[in-house]
């Protein structure tokens, strides 16, 4: 199979992706709101609006363009996430369009949507058939791309040692405010901290703004995501969370379904966003440099910013996880 024919083929999913129908997308969002409770029908319906932006030909074309794909094809194994709807997709994608074969295993949080999409796909271009494959375990594999938190990752370093690899880690995001932002902008932010509940690397856990600056301006603009607390396992970190930090007397702010804390770290809990107060631009700079191994994804409302507020939740084929650039791993096997 050509790389063109492989990128028409993706194209296709992505208008198929485009086009699906309330009825379909109800029936998948019933079927993997049973499997993980997280993935309500918003975040399915955001999570494949974001594929579908990235599916297209000639965005796939732009970016494998810099890229040459005549390596003799090699079985790589993938071990997906689960923390959000479809997360491992981009590892699927990266593996088949360089020209590989894939054996996936899935997270058991993420089935339903995974296998859906690698049905259509197959169904799109059938020799991709022969290039998928899924297992509980992983045999006969050439190089490994594998997904986990911080402890995980120290697992697989030590198992998957002797394989060409990537293993990632926990990442997070983190947004910067200069102080002029409008409330549309700020309410726009909004959705970069609470689409999928803030599980996602993409998702902003944490908030630089200007000495002095008053943190209520955010938390009055917020109040349009006011609903996220009544999905019962968002409320039931809300409440925990919120019961530590009045046992510890730790000073916060709420609104009700968000806390505010004031904190240097840099991944917070579900349901409390952490700021930082800066005093110029060379130590926020400093301290976003010093942090740049956790941080996936920074976003503000510069004119020179790639990733402006509400949009951190729609990356390019090219916006690789952790920064390691996937297709060139792919593409220098030997």
């Amino acid at each position: 199979m050509k790389v063109e024919e492989r990128i028409r083929a993706f194209d296709k999913l992505g208008a198929l992706i485009r086009d699906l129908g309330e009825e379909s997308l109800q029936s998948l969002a019933d079927r993997a709101g049973n499997e993980n409770p997280w993935f309500t029908r918003e975040n399915i319906q955001m999570a494949f609006r974001g594929l579908e932006t990235m599916l297209k030909e000639d965005q796939l074309q732009k970016w494998i363009s810099p890229y040459s794909f005549h390596q003799p094809a090699r079985k790589i194994a993938v071990v997906m996430a689960g923390n959000i709807p479809m997360v491992g997709f981009h590892d699927l994608l990266c593996v088949l369009i360089s020209g590989h074969s894939v054996l996936i295993k899935y997270s058991s949080k993420d089935t339903v949507l995974i296998k859906y999409l690698v049905n259509e796909l197959c169904k799109l271009e059938g020799r991709f058939i022969e290039r998928i494959e899924f297992a509980e375990q992983l045999r006969g594999f050439d190089a490994i791309i594998a997904t986990g938190s911080d402890n995980t990752s120290r697992y697989f370093e030590y198992y998957f040692a002797k394989y060409p690899h990537i293993i990632r880690k926990n990442r997070t995001s983190v947004a910067v405010l200069n102080g002029s932002e409008s409330d549309e902008q700020l309410t726009t932010l909004g959705t970069d901290v609470f689409s999928y509940f803030g599980l996602g690397c993409r998702n902003v856990s944490k908030l630089f703004i200007p000495a002095g600056y008053d943190i209520k301006n955010v938390i009055r603009n917020w109040e349009p995501f006011h609903d996220i607390i009544h999905h019962h396992k968002y409320c039931n970190n809300y409440d925990y969370q919120k019961s530590i930090l009045l046992v510890t007397q730790a000073p916060f702010l709420d609104n009700g379904f968000v806390m505010f804390q004031e904190h240097k770290n840099l991944v917070s809990p579900i349901a409390i966003v952490y700021y930082e107060f800066y005093k110029n631009r060379e130590e926020l700079d400093a301290t976003l440099d010093a942090n740049r191994e956790k941080i996936q994804c920074i976003v503000r409302e510069s004119d020179h910013s790639k990733i402006k507020f509400g949009q951190a939740q729609f990356p390019s084929p090219g916006d690789y996880a952790d920064q390691i650039d996937t297709l060139k791993f792919l593409s220098e096997l030997n």
